[in-house]
């Protein structure tokens, strides 16, 4: 999704005579009945989320754009990603980021969906990040990141970089990337990484402190 760096100028009828927040109100509950997929009261998502209303407003006109219907599919979703990385093949890392977003299981997002996971990922404390990463991880939610999953997680994100790359990776780069995270996470050796070991690693790790930080100011 293309986010805006500012709100773009609001159109559409409004009979509101209040304070710009109030016609921008109008305004959204307009263009909300003209979708499919109705998302929630703005102010449901102001309690849920940790965006403010300009920010929301963003999103949301974003979204609408990508997702006329108010509902994104995970073939809409894949088109969608593939355009940031179009020299690499992001189709499975694409499946496994709509699996983490569609929290109802239904095979579709809604905003309310996209924007909870994002608020998460972009506003959330350092544990609930680290929490939503390992579930994405955990790819048949059973509450522990095995080496296959860890793997497959691992090449998706090879095959989303794709060949261009410097100095060109190896083959074997995805199997190596997955032992080195299991001699750093797997605390017991038992060949499984819990949501405990995951976190206590990564909390500890100075450079995954650092990448959770420069989210701070995506948006």
């Amino acid at each position: 999704f293309i986010f805006e760096s500012k709100p773009e100028q609001q159109t559409g009828p409004t009979d509101c005579d209040g304070p710009p927040f109030c016609e921008w109100f109008c305004v959204l509950d307009f263009e909300l009945a003209t979708v499919c997929c109705r998302p929630d009261s703005l102010e449901k998502m102001l309690e849920q989320t940790k965006f403010t209303k300009t920010e929301l407003q963003i999103l949301y006109r974003s979204f609408k754009n990508e997702c006329p219907t108010g509902l994104v599919n995970e073939e809409t979703f894949k088109l969608i990603y593939s355009h940031f990385f179009p020299h690499g093949d992001s189709s499975a890392y694409a499946h496994f980021l709509f699996e983490a977003f569609d929290k109802h299981k239904n095979g579709a997002v809604n905003f309310e969906d996209f924007v909870a996971g994002l608020s998460i990922i972009l506003r959330g404390t350092v544990t609930d990040r680290l929490c939503w990463a390992f579930s994405l991880y955990d790819l048949n939610k059973d509450g522990c990141i095995t080496k296959e999953e860890m793997n497959d997680i691992m090449k998706s994100i090879y095959d989303l970089m794709g060949t261009y790359t410097h100095p060109c990776m190896k083959d074997s780069a995805p199997r190596e990337h997955v032992e080195s995270f299991f001699q750093k996470m797997d605390r017991n050796n038992d060949g499984v990484v819990t949501m405990e070991e995951f976190l206590e690693s990564c909390q500890k790790d100075e450079a995954i402190m650092e990448s959770m930080q420069m989210l701070d100011h995506v948006i």
